[in-house]
């Protein structure tokens, strides 16, 4: 049975880009007699607020989309999360990153890769004494994932992409990702990835610029023994300047365009043709 989910943040209001993407699942779900599933990823709680995720509850039952089984909120999972990095940490691929944001941008003129600039390793290199006294005297860290060596163990990886057939996973091109913040308990990498597996999806639906994170996910998913979803990387609207539609779009709302009197019917069918209003 097809399994496919929608999983915004509730960082500000959904528009018409958000749009399209619940759509894409939820009609591959209800067309194929499958679930669909909404999760509501608010694990940074620096930026994510309460009343967006309400606003993302109405503007979907407002849009007439419906989802099955109740709403996975993150926020609620932590421990899940604290797990999984225990038993990372446990086989010995990731380390504590001290670096400030200052010195990383500092080696902006190192390789980039998918999210920018490659990290360089500087604190992959610290000794164990060194990473435990800086730990213990209270220094703020990140953890970051020894991608060489988990790819070592995971091997070769592909994935499944419904538009291409089976498609190579570089998880290298990343560097050493970070799995945990300073100010966030978990990474989106670490967190998607667990709750896939978690919620049984078998067909991931989501914006093209997604699509090189596979890599990183697939290695995630081969390390913890998760089982690997199809995925279907769709692409995304843009307003009429070919800019791609952002948060910060205020009139390209779905709240705005209900206040305008767009219908629902209306504000779907400019969302699954991909046309801007």
């Amino acid at each position: 049975m097809i399994v496919t989910r929608f999983a915004p943040s509730p960082t500000g209001l959904l528009h018409l880009g958000h749009a399209a993407s619940a759509l894409a699942g939820w009609r591959r779900a209800r067309a194929e007699g499958g679930r669909f599933l909404l999760r509501i990823e608010d694990i940074d709680a620096t930026r994510c607020r309460p009343a967006f995720t309400a606003a993302i509850l109405e503007d979907l039952a407002w849009l007439g989309l419906d989802w099955d089984g109740p709403v996975r909120v993150q926020s609620a999972h932590l421990a899940d999360y604290a797990a999984a990095l225990a038993a990372l940490t446990a086989r010995g691929l990731l380390y504590s990153c001290f670096c400030t944001r200052a010195e990383i941008a500092a080696h902006l003129s190192a390789p980039h890769g998918p999210e920018g600039a490659i990290y360089p390793g500087t604190c992959r290199h610290l000794t164990s004494t060194e990473r435990q006294d800086r730990i213990a005297a209270g220094e703020p860290h990140a953890w970051r994932l020894d991608v060489a060596a988990a790819a070592r163990q995971a091997g070769p990886l592909t994935w499944f992409e419904e538009a291409e057939g089976q498609l190579p996973a570089d998880p290298l091109a990343f560097g050493d990702v970070v799995l945990a913040r300073k100010d966030v308990p978990a990474s989106y990498h670490l967190c998607v990835t667990h709750d896939d597996a978690a919620q049984g999806v078998t067909l991931v639906t989501r914006g093209v610029d997604l699509k090189p994170a596979t890599a990183i996910h697939r290695l995630i998913q081969a390390l913890m023994g998760w089982p690997a979803p199809a995925y279907a990387h769709h692409d995304l609207l843009t307003d009429a300047t070919g800019r791609r539609l952002a948060k910060r779009d205020a009139a390209l709302t779905l709240r705005a365009m209900r206040a305008a009197g767009l219908s629902p019917a209306s504000v779907r069918d400019q969302a699954y043709s991909r046309r801007t209003p």
